[in-house]
């Protein structure tokens, strides 16, 4: 049975925030992201998380878009990561970020990474090894796809699963499928990709689909043409990771962060019509949405 996500079923799975609660009462999200032409994803990323209740917010960025992104990120904490000459995280940064996330609430790996070689090895080793509770998107599922036959298997020893949140495109290169057979079997093949990698699938697109490995299915029925734009996806993945980073179990941070994206999407889409839309829209669009799905003023 496929659950149609609605308001009231989203506003459940949210906790309540306790009116004693201090930055470390709602995690400290790690966001492993950018490179040289990405910085923009960073932002988006971060920005969306902070605006979904985290904490705190630590961008780890190559070394060579540091200063780029220290005097527009106000909110946002950095940390420096080494590079390579073209400007992503180089392989020596594996040893750096694990060092740093130990104490972190969640990771959030991929938004405008590259697919630099080196870049592509060091997201190899962290979703090895790292031990946080972890959302992987964009970037950091080109380099699982091109080596998926041995990074399934690294997600199948996990507490809690890993949310994973590709776009057709994306799906195709990681079950080796076409794009247009994805689209047209969007809900079984989310769920056997759940279930074959033990991951939460957030397939992105129209009516996105979120799948678990325990069987369950949902699809959020909200969302507009005008959110098929660059960067609406880093929003989206800093959505899930403030959510998971707030202790709510995968499945149901992944549900509420599909939704309240697409909520605050279509509130964008009404103030601002579908075909101006950019991502940053949305990211302005998140607290009257948050607002609307918590029941302020209603």
């Amino acid at each position: 049975m496929v659950q149609l996500l609605n308001h009231k079923e989203v506003r459940h799975l949210l906790p309540p925030r306790p009116p004693d609660g201090h930055k470390g009462s709602f995690g400290h999200l790690a966001v492993a992201a950018g490179s040289t032409g990405f910085a923009g994803a960073v932002k988006l990323a971060c920005l969306g998380a902070y605006r979904s209740g985290a904490g705190l917010v630590t961008a780890c960025v190559p070394a060579a878009i540091f200063d780029s992104l220290a005097s527009s990120l106000t909110e946002v904490m950095l940390k420096k990561c080494r590079s390579t000459a073209e400007g992503s995280l180089s392989e020596a940064a594996f040893s750096e970020l694990m060092s740093f996330c130990g104490d972190k609430s969640t990771l959030l790996l991929g938004p405008g990474l590259s697919r630099h070689e080196e870049t592509v090895r060091c997201v190899r080793r962290l979703c090895r090894e790292i031990t946080l509770p972890l959302v992987i998107d964009a970037d950091a599922l080109n380099a699982l796809a091109e080596h998926k036959d041995d990074m399934k298997d690294a997600f199948h020893l996990r507490e809690e699963p890993v949310i994973v949140t590709p776009h057709p495109g994306e799906m195709s290169r990681l079950a080796g499928l076409p794009t247009a057979y994805i689209q047209k079997n969007r809900i079984p093949v989310a769920l056997e990709f759940a279930q074959r990698w033990q991951v939460i699938t957030a397939l992105k697109g129209k009516d996105t689909i979120i799948a678990a490995p325990d069987g369950r299915v949902a699809l959020c029925p909200l969302g507009n043409n005008g959110m098929a734009t660059g960067g609406s996806g880093d929003v989206l993945a800093g959505i899930a990771g403030a959510l998971l980073a707030q202790k709510i179990p995968s499945f149901d941070a992944a549900c509420a962060a599909v939704y309240v994206h697409a909520l605050a999407g279509d509130f964008a889409a009404r103030r601002l019509g579908t075909r101006a839309l950019i991502a940053g829209d949305i990211i302005d669009a998140l607290p009257p949405a948050w607002q609307a799905l918590e029941g302020y003023g209603l």
